[in-house]
């Protein structure tokens, strides 16, 4: 293993725990999952006390990639200047948009998403999360076989 193969893995190691953590954490001083698209869909639809720690869990996700850009640090899927976009999109506006629109009704079917039913789902033993997972990465692969194999797009 070279070192630039070293360093990524120490990356996404730091990733896996660091999110972790926030499921860990959490769990533990407030007692919820931490299903990003609930969390989500609380903080821009919901009102009450749970709004607040909704919002500053979703400013923190979104504070991460803003860091590193201010920072001018080049972490990967990450833009190395201002006036660059986070990753380079591999397709246009109106099919990435289509694209959300089918993660979110998929989120909304399956009762959440992989942050919820992969990380804290499945770290609880949840038959229902093991299940929500496995369809979650199969339909995952069988989009990108799709899209790279019988649709011709590539990355």
């Amino acid at each position: 293993m070279n070192d630039m193969d070293m360093m990524s893995s120490m990356k996404g190691l730091a990733g896996g725990v660091l999110i972790g953590l926030s499921a860990v954490m959490l769990m533990a001083f407030l007692g919820r999952i931490a299903g990003i698209s609930g969390i989500t869909r609380g903080a821009l639809l919901e009102s009450g006390p749970d709004r607040r720690w909704r919002l500053a869990f979703v400013l923190g996700l979104i504070s991460g990639p803003l860091l590193l850009l201010l920072l001018n640090l080049d972490w990967g899927n990450v833009a190395a200047s201002t006036d660059a976009l986070i990753g380079n999109p591999t397709s246009g506006v109106l099919s990435m948009m289509f694209a959300g629109l089918l993660v979110g009704i998929g989120t909304g079917i399956g009762g959440g998403c992989t942050s919820g039913h992969g990380v804290c789902g499945i770290a609880r033993l949840s038959p229902r999360s093991l299940v929500a997972t496995v369809v979650f990465v199969t339909v995952a692969m069988l989009t990108v076989y799709v899209s790279q194999h019988l649709l011709g797009e590539s990355p």
